[in-house]
This record gives structure tokens, C-alpha cells and sequence, in this order.
């Protein structure tokens, strides 16, 4: 007994510890996250320029198949066991969390909708509102990605055949497009501007369809944005059908396989691709009809599409010496440059991916300059490598710096430090400069496209769809219904005693060993196996199960669940006794409960937390617009200000235990309001206006509050979580006793005793 008591409290006290550590390592881990959320916010990376995911945290479990299936690290994590975007800038918009998602909690959409001034007008059917026969497809309608670019140029070609067919009841034949002339036959039935993979889809479609028609591109070939890439890029895409190019099945491409396959494709077809042309205006006369110009040529249409891309032209700095042949826009092949003194300037993900591509190559002295004070917009695993160059000593990072002037062998950079600048040269043979695009907007406003948010057709809002409480209980309601039914129909049998059923009619058929009964039993059986084959596809690790969407795993889960239930209940007799196939039947019970139970547990409670994360975001930035207005001693104080109340959080947040917390439920008022006294009187020395310092205590006081409020939460969060474990013991139970109950019947057949089943 001495042993068994010591080996027990051993094990006991090694789980505690070990569960006291994970949970531990969870809480920093959560903490960093939130953390990188704050700078995300504070300097405006939080949301994607273009595509972002939002969470409906009414409909979020947790299960983490978001993040999982994220190709982009940072942009999605767990926070109080439930997705939260950390930070969209490094959004990608491939949506495979949407697509993963089990309960549709993700949808990734366009971000500030309402408001933006940089995303085009345009119909369903991609048409420019009140341009009629004016198509956009591509990036330039702020849908990013390599599918989404290839099905609208797609589509973009079928409604032009469909417009032409329907304007001459013919769809017009094939022709060599010739430049404008006064014959009205001369006019082309489509025009598409920019050979990126939507103007090339357009193209090789509208071939497909027999229309008339040119490709212009100021590029020498194919591929838009994509040939600009560095060598050997990885390219993330989609499954998708390239016309007439046959199938892009891959989850991801170099640069050099998506041009060979678009050059190969191009030429195999001999598209009318007229490289070199730039478009200078897009003119529309009295019929309706287009005149596109170029440098040397104007090509008359009945429509256009213009598959122009986002980027346009290279941003430029606007400094002496710019001009120079050593300054350049674009880094095809780092193998071209060794052996120099490179400069790259910007900080988005192209500007680092030169910057370790450059310092890759032997010889080369590489510096990035940024003008910010931190990155945002670089992929995680890219800023990772940087550091490690960085710290390796083979890349050089300033911040908060600007280029003043380029010279033959030199760089005038100007560096902020604590509010101050500063001057130097940097000794240098060569300058990229990596600093964005400027948008073609300016001709797609002038060949009439609207960026009016008010011209754009309003998108349903996207709102939180409920925990799906209904949804599930309905389904429940149905199938229990139908179960009900048949024991009603069959109570002739299913009413009485175990003993006296097996001189009824029905009981050779009814029976948990022969018939139907059996059959019920079976189904049973193999619905528990089908519903435990969900924690298996939820595994990254399992490849053979990756058919199918998880969301449509989740539905078979919760279906088969209760299926099960009701197949084991008749397979019972309705009547399960006190024997092998009772306890599993009794397991099985406490399954469905548990799951049930938790289901909603998860998904309220976190979501009261994560609630409270967002309410101490928007404490914070308020908090931070309050203190940007001030200068000279009120901006210290403002400073200061923020960084009493970081310390607050971080205190009852992230740095107490439970009991702590509790009692500051009761003390935590005197050490607040100290801290607070202490604001309020550095505030009245350093002049700050009474309103303005109200409204600092004020946002003071909240976010302790909130930051305790959300530490609670997080306590019972914790305590939930082992909802869990109990759900998958006693998951791991069932199928033990289903395992030895299936033996048993098969060894010595199903009888029946006063108790019910055995």
C-alpha cells in the first residue's frame, strides 16, 4: 500500500507540474502573439492591404486548423483558445483557412470596403460601372492571387462572346487584328491590356471562342508581375484551369515553371501578343466604341479588358542621383552581383527577399534601409532569416532612415534617432530600390473606371452567424424524431419486460443479435469509428485522410455522433442493462453530452476573452492618438502614461497567478489608484490640458479593468480546457468496451437477461 501511495503521489504531482508548465509556456506564447498584435496595430498592419481573414468567434472552436493550413506564418494564432488575426499585412488572400475552417468560422474578404478610394467599381461581371463594355480582371480589382486572376480573365472573355454573339447573332471568326482604319469591320471585338496571368487567360479564351482581338503589354514578354520576380521565387497558387494551358494542380511554383509554362502556351497558340506597348489612353467615341492607344498604334474595339495589375510603375525616392545606371527597380538574378557594396531601400517582402538573395551571393556587402522603425510587411520565416544575417554579420538593417542623395560611388543616408537626425555617406556600387509601385490609376480613371466607394455594389456584411445552437438542435430534433417514431411503432415489442420479448413476433427481427437489431448495432459500430475518423483528418500529420473539407468532416462528426447514440439505443432494445454493452452504450452517453456540452463551452468563453483582447486594443490606440497630439514634456508624459498602463496589464495579466488575481479582486483598487495619483500629478506639471488628463485616467482605469477582466476569463478558459481531456477519455473508454463488446457477441452470441443487453 506504502508503494502504490508513493508511485501515485509522484505521478500526481509530476502531471501537476508538467500541466502547471505547459500552461505556463501557453500564456507567454499567447502573450508574444498579443503582443505582435499591439505593433501590428499600432503601426497599421493589422489588416491587409488587400484580402484579410475575419473570425466569427461565436462559430470558433479552436481546433487550429486555420493556422495549420496558413501558408503564411503570423497571420493567424491561437489566443485564448480561439483564431485571432495577428497580423493581416501578411496575408497572401489564398483563404485556405476559410476553406478549412470546420465551422465556417473564417471568411477572407476586402478590407474597409466603404471607404477605400483604391479599389475599382465594377459589376458581378467585372464591368466597370457606368463604363459599359470597360472589363477589369486581375489584381487591378483588388482580388489577389494567380487562380482568382486566371477565372476572371476567364470570364471577362465569355461575357464578351456572349455580348458579341448576341450583337450579330454570330460570334465573329477568326481574323490577324489589324491597327484602326475607317472600316467598321476593322474593329476588334476585344482589346486586352496586360499579359499578367488574367490578360493571358482572357487572351487564350477568347481565342477558344473565335474573337477578334490583340494582347498589348509594355513588357518584352508574358507574366506581369510574376517575370519581375526574383529568380526562382516560390509562387503560391491554386488549382485552377488555365484555357487551352492545361491544369495548375500545385500548390506552388517557381518563377521560372510558371514562365516556361506561360511562354510555351503563348507561343504554342500564337497569340496576336504585342509586346512593348504601352498604353497611353483609352478613348470612347459617340457609338460606344474604343480606341486604345499605344506610343505607335490605336486599336479600335467593341471592349476592353484591362488586366493592368496593382504595381504600375516603380515608386521612386525623388533624390539627386537617382537617374544613375547603378540605381534599379527590380533584382531578376542576385548571381549577376558579386563582389559589391549593395544598398536595397524599402521594407515590404521584395525588398527582403533581395536583401537575402544579395547577401547569398560572395563578396557583396549588403544594407537595407527602411524608413520605419520596424518591419510589418516581411514574412515571418523572411524576417527570421534576416535577423540571422544580421546577427551572422553579412546584412546590415537601419531603420528609420531615408535616402538624401545617390553619388557615383557613395549614398547620403539621413537616420532618426530619439527625434533626432543625422547624416552620413555610405561607400556603395549599387542601389535597388524596392519602395512599392505607383497604381495605373490615373489611366484607369481616365478611361473611366470609378473608384467611388459609393458606385461600388454593397457587400452584405459580415456578421457573427451565431454559434449554430439552432442548426444543431433542429438536426438533433429530426433525427430523434425519426428514432422516437420507430420505437412508437414497435412499442409492442420495445414495452415490455426483457424477459417476455422473446416469445413476441417481432423479436427474431427486433433482436440485438439477428435482423434489424443487429444491423442497428453494426451501424452503431461503424458510425463511432467513421466520428473518431475526424480527430485523424484534423492531423496535419494523417495525408491519406486530406480528402474532403474539414468543414464537411465537422457536419459527418456531429451527425454520425448523434446517430450512433440513436443506432445504439435501438440496437439496446431500449433497454441497456448492466453488462459489457450496457457500459458502452452508457459511455457512449456521456460522449454525446460531454461533446455537446464543451461544444459551446469553447466557443463562449473564449470568446469572452478574446472580447476583452479587442476591448484593450481599442483602449490602447485611443489611448496612443491621445498622446500623439502632445509635444516637448507632455509627449514624456504621454509616453509615460502608456507605459504605466503596459506595466498594468502586463501585472494582473500576464504575470500573477490565480490566487493573486483574486485577491486583487479586493486590493488590486489601492495599487491602481496609487499609480493613477502618480499620473494625474506628473500630467498637471507637465501641463497637459484637465480634459485631456481626465480622459488618460480614464483610459487608465479601463484597461486595468479590462486587462483583469480578460486575466479571469483566461482562468476559466484554463479550467474548460480539461473539459476536453474528459471528453477523449472517455472517448478512448467507448471504444474499449465497443471493442471487447463486439468479441464477446461474436464469441458467445447476444442474449438477453432481466438486466437488458449483454
Amino acid at each position: 500500500m506504502s508503494w502504490i501511495l508513493l508511485v501515485a503521489l509522484v505521478l500526481a504531482l509530476g502531471a501537476a507540474l508538467g500541466a502547471a508548465l505547459l500552461r505556463r509556456m501557453e500564456l507567454t506564447r499567447m502573450e508574444r502573439r498579443l503582443g505582435e498584435r499591439e505593433r501590428a496595430v499600432r503601426l497599421g498592419s493589422a489588416h491587409a492591404q488587400l484580402q484579410h481573414p475575419i473570425v466569427d468567434l461565436t462559430l470558433c472552436v479552436g481546433c487550429g486548423a486555420c493556422v495549420r493550413v496558413c501558408p503564411e506564418d503570423g497571420v493567424l494564432d491561437l489566443v485564448h483558445g480561439q483564431a485571432m488575426v495577428v497580423n493581416g499585412a501578411r496575408c497572401t488572400g489564398v483563404s485556405a483557412c476559410e476553406a478549412e475552417c470546420p465551422t465556417g468560422a473564417i471568411t477572407v474578404a476586402l478590407t474597409d470596403t466603404a471607404t477605400r478610394r483604391d479599389i475599382p467599381a465594377v459589376s458581378e461581371s467585372l464591368e466597370a460601372v457606368g463604363t459599359p463594355n470597360l472589363f477589369l480582371a486581375g489584381e487591378v480589382t483588388a482580388r489577389a492571387l494567380i487562380r482568382n486572376a486566371i477565372l476572371q480573365g476567364t470570364a471577362v472573355a465569355a461575357e464578351v462572346a456572349r455580348r458579341a454573339k448576341s450583337l450579330d447573332g454570330r460570334v465573329p471568326g477568326e481574323g490577324a487584328p489589324s491597327p484602326e482604319s475607317g472600316s467598321d469591320g476593322d474593329v476588334l471585338d476585344l482589346v486586352v491590356v496586360g499579359a499578367g496571368p488574367a490578360g493571358l487567360a482572357c487572351s487564350l479564351e477568347a481565342q477558344r471562342l473565335g474573337l477578334r482581338f490583340v494582347t498589348l503589354d509594355q513588357e518584352s514578354t508574358v507574366g506581369g508581375t510574376v517575370a519581375r520576380y526574383p529568380r526562382r521565387k516560390l509562387i503560391l497558387t491554386q488549382s485552377v484551369e488555365l484555357p487551352q494551358g492545361g491544369r495548375l494542380d500545385r500548390e506552388s511554383y517557381t518563377k521560372e515553371e510558371l514562365m516556361e509554362m506561360w511562354t510555351g502556351v503563348a507561343r504554342e497558340r500564337d497569340l496576336p501578343l504585342r509586346t512593348g506597348q504601352s498604353v497611353t489612353a483609352i478613348q470612347r467615341d459617340a457609338r460606344g466604341r474604343f480606341l486604345v492607344r499605344t506610343a505607335t498604334e490605336a486599336w479600335p474595339a467593341k471592349h476592353v479588358c484591362l488586366a493592368l495589375g496593382r504595381r504600375g510603375t516603380p515608386r521612386k525616392l525623388e533624390v539627386p542621383g537617382e537617374d544613375l545606371p547603378k540605381v534599379s527597380y527590380a533584382m531578376i538574378d542576385a548571381n549577376a552581383y558579386q563582389g559589391r557594396r549593395v544598398l536595397v531601400v524599402g521594407g515590404g517582402e521584395t525588398a527582403g527577399e533581395a536583401t537575402l538573395a544579395l547577401a547569398e551571393q560572395p563578396g557583396n556587402e549588403v544594407t537595407l534601409s527602411y524608413r520605419k522603425d520596424t518591419f510589418f510587411r516581411l514574412r515571418e520565416r523572411t524576417e527570421e532569416r534576416l535577423r540571422e544575417l544580421v546577427a551572422a554579420g553579412r546584412v546590415r538593417v537601419i531603420l528609420s532612415s531615408r535616402v538624401l542623395a545617390i553619388r557615383e560611388e557613395s549614398v547620403d543616408i539621413a537616420i532618426t534617432e530619439s527625434g533626432v537626425e543625422s547624416a552620413w555617406s555610405l561607400p556603395n556600387d549599387e542601389v535597388f530600390v524596392m519602395a512599392g509601385g505607383i497604381p495605373p490609376f490615373a489611366l484607369l480613371e481616365q478611361s473611366g473606371v470609378s473608384f467611388d466607394p459609393s458606385q461600388r455594389p454593397v457587400a452584405a456584411p459580415i456578421a457573427e452567424q451565431g454559434s449554430g445552437l439552432v442548426r444543431a438542435l433542429a438536426i438533433g430534433l429530426c433525427l430523434s424524431v425519426a428514432a422516437l417514431s420507430w420505437a412508437i411503432w414497435n412499442s409492442d415489442y420495445y414495452g415490455l419486460p426483457a424477459d417476455a420479448r422473446p416469445m413476441h413476433d417481432k423479436h427474431t427481427v427486433l433482436r440485438p443479435g439477428l435482423g434489424t437489431g443487429l444491423m442497428l448495432g453494426i451501424m452503431a459500430a461503424a458510425l463511432v469509428a467513421g466520428n473518431l475518423m475526424y480527430l485523424a483528418r484534423r492531423s496535419p500529420k494523417v495525408h491519406w485522410l486530406r480528402f474532403g473539407s474539414l468543414r464537411a468532416w465537422m457536419t459527418s462528426h456531429v451527425a454520425t455522433g448523434i446517430l450512433a447514440l440513436l443506432c445504439a439505443l435501438l440496437h439496446a432494445g431500449m433497454s441497456a442493462g448492466d453488462s459489457i454493452g450496457g457500459h458502452a452504450f452508457l459511455a457512449l452517453v456521456i460522449l454525446f453530452a460531454s461533446g455537446a456540452i464543451g461544444r459551446y463551452l469553447y466557443a463562449y468563453v473564449p470568446r469572452a476573452a478574446n472580447g476583452r483582447e479587442l476591448e484593450l486594443e481599442e483602449v490602447r490606440v485611443r489611448l496612443g492618438r491621445l498622446a500623439d497630439a502632445w509635444t516637448g514634456t507632455q509627449r514624456e508624459f504621454g509616453d509615460r502614461a502608456r507605459a504605466a498602463v503596459a506595466a498594468l496589464v502586463e501585472k494582473r495579466q500576464w504575470r500573477s497567478s490565480l490566487p493573486a488575481r483574486l485577491a486583487a479582486l479586493a486590493m488590486g483598487q489601492r495599487e491602481l489608484s496609487h499609480t493613477l495619483s502618480e499620473l494625474r500629478a506628473e500630467g498637471h506639471a507637465a501641463g497637459i490640458p484637465a480634459d485631456q488628463l481626465d480622459e488618460t485616467i480614464v483610459l487608465a482605469r479601463e484597461a486595468h479593468r479590462t486587462a483583469l477582466a480578460t486575466a479571469h476569463f483566461e482562468d476559466v478558459r484554463g479550467l474548460v480546457a480539461a473539459w476536453r481531456w474528459l471528453h477523449r477519455w472517455v472517448a478512448l473508454a467507448l471504444v474499449l468496451l465497443l471493442v471487447i463488446h463486439v468479441i464477446v457477441a461474436l464469441t458467445y452470441g447476444t442474449t438477453f437477461t432481466s438486466g437488458g443487453l449483454t
